[in-house]
């Protein structure tokens, strides 16, 4: 069921990217069609030192650098949100608690939902997040035992609809730092930033709230 389920929302994730590229071909993206010329250069025998220079320096350490510029100030923000306590409770637990009843309609949970928008500088820190929420952790949360995680999220209210809807919006939500600043970097415009942020968000807002009222009519 498991591979059924990441095969699924592969092929989800394609369908959509190709439905979505179509409307927008067809709306924003209109015009006259474009001529595609490709001119191939004189081959060159490869410079093995020259190409490992340029891969290390001009893409490995120039992405690296744009990851950490973004990554250092909200690993700061989760640490003071996780650390510092208003009332008895974290700041985390207030902006989870205020966040929840909207997550509640996507079929998520406040602990969820904060976890992606916290998770923007690489979307391998959500799970982490969420595992530090659930244990009210003073850090990030690295766990190697599936079955302790499986534990930790069931104990914390987690269902098959909860795992589905946490599948979807993984797919399905805004891009990285990195990947956003690439965007801008690229078209100098904060239009097509702020859609590139935008579109897939929103299209996973709505997919996660049909699915969870699909789900709440039939189960």
């Amino acid at each position: 069921m498991s591979t059924l389920a990441v095969i699924l929302v592969i092929l989800l994730g394609i369908f959509l990217t190709l439905m979505i590229s179509k409307l927008l071909s067809k709306t924003v993206l209109k015009g006259a069609p474009s001529s595609f010329i490709l001119e191939l250069p004189p081959y060159r025998k490869p410079q093995i030192g020259k190409i490992i220079v340029r891969s290390l320096f001009d893409r490995t350490l120039f992405v690296l650098a744009r990851a950490i510029s973004v990554a250092a100030p909200i690993g700061i923000v989760i640490w003071l949100f996780a650390n510092i306590s208003v009332g008895g409770s974290s700041i985390l637990t207030y902006i989870a608690n205020f966040l929840d009843p909207f997550a509640r309609i996507m079929g998520l949970d406040g602990y969820i939902l904060t976890a992606f928008i916290l998770g923007i500088p690489a979307n391998e820190i959500v799970l982490p997040i969420i595992l530090m929420s659930y244990m009210s952790a003073s850090s990030l949360v690295d766990l190697n035992d599936t079955f302790a995680i499986k534990n930790i999220l069931l104990q914390n209210g987690w269902t098959l609809i909860t795992g589905i809807n946490v599948m979807l919006f993984t797919l399905l939500h805004f891009p990285c730092s990195t990947t956003l600043i690439t965007v801008f970097k690229e078209t100098k415009s904060v239009k097509w930033t702020f859609l590139a942020f935008a579109i897939p968000t929103i299209c996973g807002i709505i997919l996660c709230i049909i699915t969870n009222t699909i789900w709440s009519i039939f189960v």
